[in-house]
């Protein structure tokens, strides 16, 4: 729980007055951060987990886990994925394979786009790998299914396609927990993009941990295939990324080729208060000169399958020509967007910015303000109060609005609406803390000036410990 927090009561009120119509930044203000040029975003990029992300024609395309569809997010910029609508591109009746839906991943093959996804019947044993097709060479689809894939009558998880010496192959992760050790990685000849052909190999990897060996997936460079995946437990603040690799030439075939590289190539930060980041892919940016990862990463070191958020960041190569990952970034530090990417106009709003002009947060009533959320929060602190119908007003232009926030144990229920319209009742609750959470976005807007409330309306869930509401920070589109 936050230290020095009371039981107070707040309605925020802020007033949105667009985004500029070009990437400049918001009139400088001494002493206060300042909105940041259209040539920059900040993480997450997605609300979910296990993301596979790609530029193809134009736009970003991002997959992740939905449990019981598959969903993705499509933008011409990385800087407003975070608040495109999730478009619904696969649904299954079919009660063997509609539930448990995990791990999408995306290949394009021969004008048309594949899907390869884990489901199962509601029994985690149960897993097994699928793959749907789309009609067109729309990565939206439409899709229809179109195979089992890789089904050696056992638990199999987080397959996806490979090139090695110009031939495709799979590799997925079996035969599972609770099953004699560690999950292993499997690969498998294709002769399709639906089909692999004759036995599998089993890939011994290190990880560094007695558990999963999964999420297996390919960056390519240098005369060599890395195979980077992840190990530990996803629900663990150690999950992290592991390597093998093989040279060209070489066949993928034979176990003992593999090259095991030691130690973890990507594990947890907790100076920028980023744990258990892994299960990723690979990208390239809109102009193909650079290469970018996005991986889930948590905001909390705690044991928990909740909370994992999409994030991206640029990679580099190493003098011996391995993938240099770097350390995960904070969850708010503001990049520089890939090279091509269009840009837009959107920029940040701190909850520090305090005052009375554009791009400023006025507040009244009683409010308390502090780094106590360290790392979980925005540029390391956060406002909150519960006083009923306190506010904070924020002027500024813009068509659409979202707001990053903590959710903890004892936060209550906001009601938020736009321009005086109808209230949106949002519960800040959680049953652990956790920072720059989504909390909230707006519809479109018209361009021009808006007004965005937030409301503590003093109701809470009964797991809640008080009512209080937290401002952190604010994403103006």
């Amino acid at each position: 729980m936050r230290f020095f927090r009371p039981v107070l009561g707040v309605t925020i009120a802020i007033l949105l007055t667009g985004v500029l119509a070009g990437p400049a930044p918001a009139a400088e203000r001494p002493g206060q951060e300042n909105a940041v040029q259209s040539q920059t975003f900040r993480n997450p990029v997605n609300p979910s987990a296990d993301p596979s992300l790609m530029f193809d024609n134009g736009r970003y395309y991002v997959a992740t886990t939905r449990g019981d569809r598959i969903g993705i997010w499509s933008s011409p910029s990385l800087a407003t994925l975070l608040v495109e609508p999730e478009q619904v591109v696969w649904r299954d009746s079919d009660p063997s394979r509609n539930t448990q839906m995990w791990a999408p991943a995306f290949r394009k093959v021969d004008g048309r786009w594949y899907i390869y996804y884990t489901a199962s019947d509601g029994v985690d044993a149960n897993h097994r790998m699928y793959v749907i097709e789309s009609e067109g060479d729309n990565p939206l689809g439409p899709y229809h299914f179109k195979a089992k894939i890789a089904d050696f009558g056992e638990y199999a998880i987080d397959g996806e396609p490979i090139t090695v010496n110009g031939q495709q192959y799979f590799v997925w992760t079996g035969p599972g927990r609770g099953q004699g050790g560690p999950a292993q990685l499997y690969i498998a000849r294709m002769s399709n993009p639906w089909t692999v052909t004759g036995g599998r190999v089993a890939i011994p990897a290190d990880g560094g941990c007695t558990e999963v060996r999964e999420g297996p997936t390919p960056i390519y460079g240098n005369g060599r295939v890395f195979l980077t995946y992840s190990s530990c437990d996803t629900g663990k603040p150690d999950y992290q990324l592991w390597m093998k690799s093989i040279g060209n030439g070489a066949d993928p075939m034979v176990a003992s080729n593999w090259v095991q590289h030691p130690g973890p190539i990507f594990s947890r930060n907790d100076a920028t208060g980023v744990w258990g980041p892994g299960h990723h892919s690979f990208f390239k940016s809109p102009d193909g000169t650079e290469d970018w990862i996005a991986y889930h990463g948590k905001n909390t070191s705690t044991y928990t399958y909740s909370f994992r958020t999409s994030r991206v960041q640029k990679i580099s190569w190493n003098t011996d020509g391995t993938p240099n990952l770097g350390r995960p970034l904070a969850a708010g530090a503001t990049q520089s967007l890939p090279s091509g990417d269009p840009g837009t106009a959107n920029y940040w709003i701190n909850d520090f910015d305090t005052g009375t002009g554009l791009n400023q947060v006025e507040y009244a009533g009683n409010w308390n303000s502090g780094s106590g959320c360290g790392t979980q929060c925005f540029w390391g602190n956060d406002h909150w109060s519960g006083e009923t119908n306190a506010s904070a007003t924020i002027r500024f232009t813009g068509t659409k609005v979202a707001l990053l926030s903590v959710v903890d144990v004892g936060n209550g229920i906001a009601g938020i609406s736009i321009d005086g319209g109808a209230e949106q009742r949002i519960d800040y609750y959680s049953s652990i803390r956790v920072g720059e959470q989504l909390i909230y976005v707006s519809p479109n807007l018209p361009a021009g000036p808006h007004t965005l409330k937030v409301r503590v309306t003093g109701d809470k869930n009964p797991a809640s410990g008080s009512t209080v509401i937290s401002l952190d920070r604010i994403e103006v589109y």
